[in-house]
Protein backbone atom coordinates (compact mmCIF):
# COMPACT_ATOMS: atom_id res chain seq x y z
CA UNK A 1 0.00 0.00 0.00
CA UNK A 2 1.32 3.57 -1.26
CA UNK A 3 1.78 5.27 1.78
CA UNK A 4 2.46 9.26 2.21
CA UNK A 5 5.34 10.42 4.13
CA UNK A 6 5.39 14.13 5.97
CA UNK A 7 8.04 16.32 6.23
CA UNK A 8 8.66 15.42 9.88
CA UNK A 9 9.27 11.76 8.84
CA UNK A 10 11.98 12.79 6.36
CA UNK A 11 13.79 14.93 9.06
CA UNK A 12 13.49 12.30 11.58
CA UNK A 13 15.47 9.92 9.20
CA UNK A 14 12.55 7.85 9.09
CA UNK A 15 12.56 7.75 4.83
CA UNK A 16 14.84 4.52 4.22
CA UNK A 17 14.61 2.76 1.34
CA UNK A 18 11.20 4.70 -0.74
CA UNK A 19 10.73 2.61 -3.94
CA UNK A 20 7.16 1.59 -3.71
CA UNK A 21 6.64 5.38 -1.16
CA UNK A 22 4.69 8.35 -2.01
CA UNK A 23 6.18 12.13 -0.46
CA UNK A 24 3.64 14.98 -0.38
CA UNK A 25 5.33 18.29 -0.47
CA UNK A 26 3.83 21.53 0.12
CA UNK A 27 4.79 24.89 -1.90
CA UNK A 28 3.39 28.30 -0.20
CA UNK A 29 3.63 31.20 -1.69
CA UNK A 30 2.10 35.00 -2.05
CA UNK A 31 0.39 35.19 -5.18
CA UNK A 32 -3.10 34.60 -6.24
CA UNK A 33 -2.52 30.76 -8.03
CA UNK A 34 -3.81 32.48 -11.70
CA UNK A 35 -1.19 35.27 -11.57
CA UNK A 36 1.54 35.02 -13.59
CA UNK A 37 4.15 33.31 -12.23
CA UNK A 38 2.19 30.75 -10.86
CA UNK A 39 0.39 29.91 -13.39
CA UNK A 40 3.12 29.72 -15.61
CA UNK A 41 6.11 28.97 -14.08
CA UNK A 42 4.97 27.36 -10.50
CA UNK A 43 2.46 24.81 -11.60
CA UNK A 44 4.71 23.53 -14.60
CA UNK A 45 7.19 22.98 -12.50
CA UNK A 46 5.20 20.94 -10.13
CA UNK A 47 3.81 19.29 -13.42
CA UNK A 48 7.57 18.45 -14.20
CA UNK A 49 8.53 17.26 -10.73
CA UNK A 50 5.23 14.76 -10.88
CA UNK A 51 5.65 13.81 -13.86
CA UNK A 52 10.09 12.98 -13.23
CA UNK A 53 9.07 11.22 -10.27
CA UNK A 54 6.31 8.58 -11.89
CA UNK A 55 3.77 9.85 -9.85
CA UNK A 56 5.40 9.21 -6.55
CA UNK A 57 6.26 12.75 -5.52
CA UNK A 58 2.92 15.02 -5.21
CA UNK A 59 3.34 18.56 -4.70
CA UNK A 60 0.31 20.66 -3.36
CA UNK A 61 0.54 23.99 -3.93
CA UNK A 62 -0.87 26.56 -1.81
CA UNK A 63 -0.83 30.10 -3.17
CA UNK A 64 -1.69 34.06 -1.35
CA UNK A 65 -0.22 32.92 1.99
CA UNK A 66 -3.07 30.08 2.31
CA UNK A 67 -0.85 28.28 5.16
CA UNK A 68 -0.55 31.65 7.09
CA UNK A 69 1.94 34.06 7.73
CA UNK A 70 3.01 37.61 5.57
CA UNK A 71 5.39 37.05 2.51
CA UNK A 72 8.33 37.83 4.68
CA UNK A 73 7.80 34.96 6.79
CA UNK A 74 8.26 32.12 3.91
CA UNK A 75 11.94 31.85 4.45
CA UNK A 76 11.38 30.72 7.93
CA UNK A 77 8.71 28.73 7.08
CA UNK A 78 10.39 26.67 4.92
CA UNK A 79 13.92 26.86 6.83
CA UNK A 80 11.92 25.78 10.17
CA UNK A 81 9.99 22.85 8.54
CA UNK A 82 6.78 24.26 8.70
CA UNK A 83 6.45 24.20 4.51
CA UNK A 84 8.84 22.15 2.39
CA UNK A 85 9.13 24.55 -0.69
CA UNK A 86 8.76 28.72 -0.98
CA UNK A 87 8.79 30.64 -3.76
CA UNK A 88 9.83 33.96 -2.68
CA UNK A 89 11.75 37.30 -3.18
CA UNK A 90 15.21 37.45 -0.96
CA UNK A 91 14.23 41.46 -0.43
CA UNK A 92 11.45 40.47 1.61
CA UNK A 93 13.70 39.42 4.21
CA UNK A 94 16.31 42.51 4.25
CA UNK A 95 19.81 41.24 4.92
CA UNK A 96 19.47 37.40 5.36
CA UNK A 97 20.66 37.17 1.58
CA UNK A 98 23.17 39.94 1.29
CA UNK A 99 24.52 38.83 -1.67
CA UNK A 100 21.96 38.42 -3.69
CA UNK A 101 21.38 42.16 -3.84
CA UNK A 102 23.89 42.19 -6.41
CA UNK A 103 21.59 41.48 -9.25
CA UNK A 104 18.74 44.20 -7.89
CA UNK A 105 21.33 47.09 -8.28
CA UNK A 106 20.58 50.19 -10.52
CA UNK A 107 21.06 49.32 -14.72
CA UNK A 108 22.35 46.13 -14.36
CA UNK A 109 19.98 44.09 -16.54
CA UNK A 110 17.75 44.54 -19.43
CA UNK A 111 17.65 41.05 -20.24
CA UNK A 112 16.19 38.73 -17.51
CA UNK A 113 16.94 35.33 -19.47
CA UNK A 114 20.47 36.29 -19.12
CA UNK A 115 20.96 37.77 -15.85
CA UNK A 116 18.59 34.82 -14.73
CA UNK A 117 21.21 32.67 -16.00
CA UNK A 118 23.92 34.78 -14.40
CA UNK A 119 22.06 34.72 -10.83
CA UNK A 120 22.12 30.64 -10.93
CA UNK A 121 25.81 30.40 -11.67
CA UNK A 122 26.78 33.12 -8.88
CA UNK A 123 24.20 31.59 -6.46
CA UNK A 124 26.38 28.08 -6.81
CA UNK A 125 29.39 29.50 -6.85
CA UNK A 126 29.14 32.42 -4.56
CA UNK A 127 25.93 31.39 -2.42
CA UNK A 128 24.95 27.75 -1.85
CA UNK A 129 27.63 27.70 1.54
CA UNK A 130 27.13 30.93 2.51
CA UNK A 131 22.87 32.71 2.13
CA UNK A 132 21.60 29.67 0.82
CA UNK A 133 23.09 27.57 3.79
CA UNK A 134 19.90 26.79 5.15
CA UNK A 135 18.15 25.98 2.37
CA UNK A 136 18.39 24.17 -1.49
CA UNK A 137 18.33 26.08 -3.83
CA UNK A 138 15.97 25.00 -6.70
CA UNK A 139 15.92 27.68 -9.18
CA UNK A 140 17.03 31.78 -8.61
CA UNK A 141 15.96 34.30 -11.18
CA UNK A 142 14.92 37.98 -11.88
CA UNK A 143 12.09 39.53 -13.45
CA UNK A 144 12.12 41.42 -16.68
CA UNK A 145 13.31 45.40 -16.83
CA UNK A 146 11.33 47.18 -14.04
CA UNK A 147 9.53 50.07 -14.61
CA UNK A 148 8.50 53.32 -12.43
CA UNK A 149 4.59 53.39 -12.16
CA UNK A 150 3.11 56.68 -10.56
CA UNK A 151 0.30 58.67 -10.62
CA UNK A 152 2.75 61.86 -12.25
CA UNK A 153 4.97 61.44 -15.11
CA UNK A 154 8.19 60.77 -14.04
CA UNK A 155 10.91 61.69 -17.40
CA UNK A 156 13.62 63.41 -15.69
CA UNK A 157 15.54 62.05 -12.17
CA UNK A 158 14.06 65.46 -10.09
CA UNK A 159 10.71 64.13 -11.26
CA UNK A 160 11.29 61.99 -8.44
CA UNK A 161 11.59 63.93 -5.72
CA UNK A 162 8.84 63.96 -3.08
CA UNK A 163 7.28 60.43 -4.33
CA UNK A 164 6.47 58.38 -2.08
CA UNK A 165 7.13 55.41 -4.20
CA UNK A 166 6.91 51.28 -3.59
CA UNK A 167 10.25 49.69 -3.28
CA UNK A 168 10.58 45.60 -3.37
CA UNK A 169 13.46 45.32 -2.00
CA UNK A 170 16.17 47.21 0.84
CA UNK A 171 18.14 47.60 -2.26
CA UNK A 172 15.74 49.44 -4.10
CA UNK A 173 14.40 51.63 -1.48
CA UNK A 174 18.00 52.90 -1.06
CA UNK A 175 17.84 54.00 -4.40
CA UNK A 176 14.86 55.42 -4.17
CA UNK A 177 15.96 57.52 -1.64
CA UNK A 178 19.40 58.66 -2.89
CA UNK A 179 17.17 59.54 -6.36
CA UNK A 180 15.20 61.90 -4.12
CA UNK A 181 12.39 59.57 -3.55
CA UNK A 182 10.40 58.51 -0.05
CA UNK A 183 10.62 55.07 -0.44
CA UNK A 184 8.17 52.86 1.12
CA UNK A 185 9.26 49.15 1.25
CA UNK A 186 6.23 46.34 1.10
CA UNK A 187 5.59 42.80 -0.50
CA UNK A 188 3.25 43.60 -3.90
CA UNK A 189 0.04 41.92 -2.57
CA UNK A 190 -0.04 45.38 -0.69
CA UNK A 191 0.48 47.50 -3.48
CA UNK A 192 -2.93 48.22 -5.20
CA UNK A 193 -4.50 48.83 -2.16
CA UNK A 194 -1.70 50.91 -0.92
CA UNK A 195 -2.14 53.02 -4.46
CA UNK A 196 -5.97 53.21 -4.14
CA UNK A 197 -5.61 55.06 -1.00
CA UNK A 198 -2.99 57.36 -1.38
CA UNK A 199 -0.31 55.61 0.82
CA UNK A 200 2.34 55.53 -2.09
CA UNK A 201 1.86 57.65 -4.86
CA UNK A 202 3.68 55.05 -7.18
CA UNK A 203 5.72 51.78 -7.35
CA UNK A 204 8.47 50.11 -8.59
CA UNK A 205 7.43 46.52 -10.67
CA UNK A 206 7.60 44.98 -13.77
CA UNK A 207 5.36 45.27 -16.64
CA UNK A 208 4.43 41.56 -16.10
CA UNK A 209 2.45 41.65 -12.78
CA UNK A 210 1.28 45.56 -12.92
CA UNK A 211 -1.82 44.09 -14.87
CA UNK A 212 -2.72 41.53 -13.00
CA UNK A 213 -2.37 44.28 -10.19
CA UNK A 214 -4.40 46.60 -11.96
CA UNK A 215 -2.14 49.38 -11.07
CA UNK A 216 -2.40 50.88 -14.81
CA UNK A 217 -6.44 51.58 -13.79
CA UNK A 218 -4.87 53.14 -10.57
CA UNK A 219 -2.19 55.28 -11.58
CA UNK A 220 -1.69 56.16 -15.34
CA UNK A 221 2.12 57.07 -15.72
CA UNK A 222 4.45 54.55 -16.62
CA UNK A 223 8.29 55.02 -17.37
CA UNK A 224 10.68 52.71 -18.65
CA UNK A 225 14.10 52.73 -19.89
CA UNK A 226 15.41 51.82 -23.09
CA UNK A 227 18.47 49.63 -21.89
CA UNK A 228 19.36 48.27 -18.68
CA UNK A 229 16.60 49.15 -16.09
CA UNK A 230 16.63 50.92 -12.78
CA UNK A 231 15.97 48.48 -10.68
CA UNK A 232 15.19 44.52 -11.31
CA UNK A 233 14.39 42.17 -8.25
CA UNK A 234 15.36 38.64 -7.67
CA UNK A 235 13.29 35.49 -7.04
CA UNK A 236 14.13 32.06 -5.18
CA UNK A 237 12.03 28.72 -5.25
CA UNK A 238 13.73 26.56 -2.38
CA UNK A 239 13.26 23.47 -0.43
CA UNK A 240 13.73 22.90 3.16
CA UNK A 241 17.09 20.84 3.16
CA UNK A 242 16.36 18.55 5.26
CA UNK A 243 13.25 17.46 3.17
CA UNK A 244 15.63 17.50 0.10
CA UNK A 245 17.80 15.34 2.01
CA UNK A 246 15.88 12.45 3.12
CA UNK A 247 14.81 11.77 -0.43
CA UNK A 248 15.92 8.75 -2.14
CA UNK A 249 18.20 9.92 -4.87
CA UNK A 250 15.43 8.88 -7.13
CA UNK A 251 13.61 11.37 -6.31
CA UNK A 252 16.24 14.01 -5.75
CA UNK A 253 17.03 13.47 -9.88
CA UNK A 254 12.97 13.97 -10.30
CA UNK A 255 13.10 17.10 -8.53
CA UNK A 256 16.63 17.99 -9.92
CA UNK A 257 15.53 17.51 -13.18
CA UNK A 258 13.17 20.08 -13.10
CA UNK A 259 15.10 23.06 -11.58
CA UNK A 260 18.65 24.28 -11.82
CA UNK A 261 20.23 26.60 -14.24
CA UNK A 262 17.62 25.80 -17.21
CA UNK A 263 14.65 26.45 -15.04
CA UNK A 264 16.24 29.77 -13.95
CA UNK A 265 17.04 31.19 -17.13
CA UNK A 266 13.55 30.06 -18.56
CA UNK A 267 11.59 31.71 -15.04
CA UNK A 268 13.34 34.97 -16.07
CA UNK A 269 13.01 34.51 -20.21
CA UNK A 270 9.06 33.80 -19.27
CA UNK A 271 8.31 36.52 -16.92
CA UNK A 272 10.21 39.26 -18.97
CA UNK A 273 7.70 37.71 -22.23
CA UNK A 274 5.02 38.33 -20.09
CA UNK A 275 5.67 42.08 -19.81
CA UNK A 276 4.50 42.60 -23.36
CA UNK A 277 0.93 41.96 -23.32
CA UNK A 278 0.82 43.58 -19.80
CA UNK A 279 2.35 46.55 -21.36
CA UNK A 280 -0.23 46.61 -23.95
CA UNK A 281 -3.06 46.75 -20.71
CA UNK A 282 -1.76 50.38 -19.99
CA UNK A 283 -1.21 51.30 -23.94
CA UNK A 284 -5.29 50.23 -24.04
CA UNK A 285 -6.20 52.47 -20.65
CA UNK A 286 -4.50 55.73 -22.57
CA UNK A 287 -2.11 55.82 -20.20
CA UNK A 288 1.33 57.49 -20.59
CA UNK A 289 4.20 55.48 -20.96
CA UNK A 290 7.88 57.53 -21.01
CA UNK A 291 10.70 55.85 -22.23
CA UNK A 292 14.06 56.63 -21.30
CA UNK A 293 16.49 57.01 -24.36
CA UNK A 294 19.51 55.56 -24.06
CA UNK A 295 21.78 58.76 -24.32
CA UNK A 296 19.80 60.01 -20.92
CA UNK A 297 20.64 57.07 -19.49
CA UNK A 298 23.99 58.14 -18.39
CA UNK A 299 22.05 60.63 -16.31
CA UNK A 300 20.61 58.30 -14.20
CA UNK A 301 23.37 55.98 -13.37
CA UNK A 302 25.44 58.76 -12.61
CA UNK A 303 22.33 59.71 -9.96
CA UNK A 304 22.49 56.02 -8.89
CA UNK A 305 25.95 55.56 -8.92
CA UNK A 306 26.21 56.69 -5.00
CA UNK A 307 23.55 53.73 -3.82
CA UNK A 308 26.01 51.47 -5.72
CA UNK A 309 28.94 52.64 -3.70
CA UNK A 310 27.37 52.28 -0.26
CA UNK A 311 26.00 49.12 -1.34
CA UNK A 312 29.57 47.82 -1.79
CA UNK A 313 30.61 49.29 1.14
CA UNK A 314 28.14 47.81 3.19
CA UNK A 315 29.06 44.53 1.90
CA UNK A 316 32.47 45.11 2.87
CA UNK A 317 31.79 46.17 6.73
CA UNK A 318 30.17 42.11 6.42
CA UNK A 319 33.44 40.91 5.13
CA UNK A 320 32.07 40.18 1.88
CA UNK A 321 33.34 41.47 -1.90
CA UNK A 322 31.05 43.62 -2.95
CA UNK A 323 33.00 44.68 -5.94
CA UNK A 324 34.34 41.32 -7.34
CA UNK A 325 30.45 40.11 -6.82
CA UNK A 326 29.30 43.09 -8.73
CA UNK A 327 32.44 42.38 -11.29
CA UNK A 328 31.36 38.56 -11.66
CA UNK A 329 27.76 39.76 -11.78
CA UNK A 330 28.70 41.69 -15.00
CA UNK A 331 30.43 39.22 -16.33
CA UNK A 332 28.05 36.25 -15.80
CA UNK A 333 25.28 38.58 -17.74
CA UNK A 334 27.88 39.65 -20.99
CA UNK A 335 29.28 36.22 -20.99
CA UNK A 336 24.83 34.39 -21.65
CA UNK A 337 23.96 37.59 -23.42
CA UNK A 338 23.24 36.74 -27.24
Amino acid sequence: MIRTLTLAALCLGLAGPLAAQEVTLRLHQFLPETSFVPAQILNPWIDSVEAASGGRIEVQHYPAMQLGGKPGDLVDQVVDGVVDIIWTLPGYTPGRFPRTEVFELPFMVADADAASAAFWDLAQSDMVATDFADLHLLGAWVHGPGVIHANKPVAKVKDLAGLKLRGPSRVTTKLLEQLGATAVGMPVPAVPEALSKGTIDGALLPWEVSASLKVGEIVHNHTEFSGPSIYTATFILAMNRDAYEGLPDDLKAAIDSASGAAFSAQAGKLQQAEDVPSRAVAEKLGNAIVTIPAAETPVWEAAAAPAIDAWVAEMAAQGIDGQALLEKARAGISAHSR
